[in-house]
């Protein structure tokens, strides 16, 4: 039984050595020219301004937790849709009624400005 575990090992080992030469090649062979500018951060083509630990506003998460949920609609919308000839009118009603659901909070999110980016 011992032995059909060998080519995992095998494998494992020729990835584990690849790796690591890989990084002590590069550490080794590598020319190394440190300047301050090739030190600083680069962040967008602009010269970074501020440190690093700056908060974000609440409106940065609340966005992102809206595209999640709308995203993970889509999620739940592909799979119904392979199976909508199965469904009718049962599946079709219960995805009417999920659409009307996030339908809904996407109209009281509006409503509250929760959309808008400041």
């Amino acid at each position: 039984m011992i032995e059909s575990y060998v080519p995992i090992l095998v494998t494992f080992l020729v990835a584990t050595f690849i790796g690591s030469a890989i990084i002590v090649l590069s550490t080794v062979l590598a020319k190394r020219n440190p300047t301050p500018i090739k030190l600083m951060p680069y962040e967008c083509g602009m010269d970074p301004i501020g440190g690093a630990r700056q908060r974000f506003s609440v409106r940065f998460f609340i966005i992102g937790m809206l595209f999640i949920v709308f995203d993970i609609e889509l999620i739940f919308l592909f799979p119904w849709a392979k199976i909508f000839n199965q469904l009718i009118p049962f599946g079709f009603i219960e995805m009417l009624l999920f659409v009307l659901v996030l339908l809904v909070g996407l109209v009281y999110v509006w409503k509250k400005g929760a959309l808008e980016w400041e």
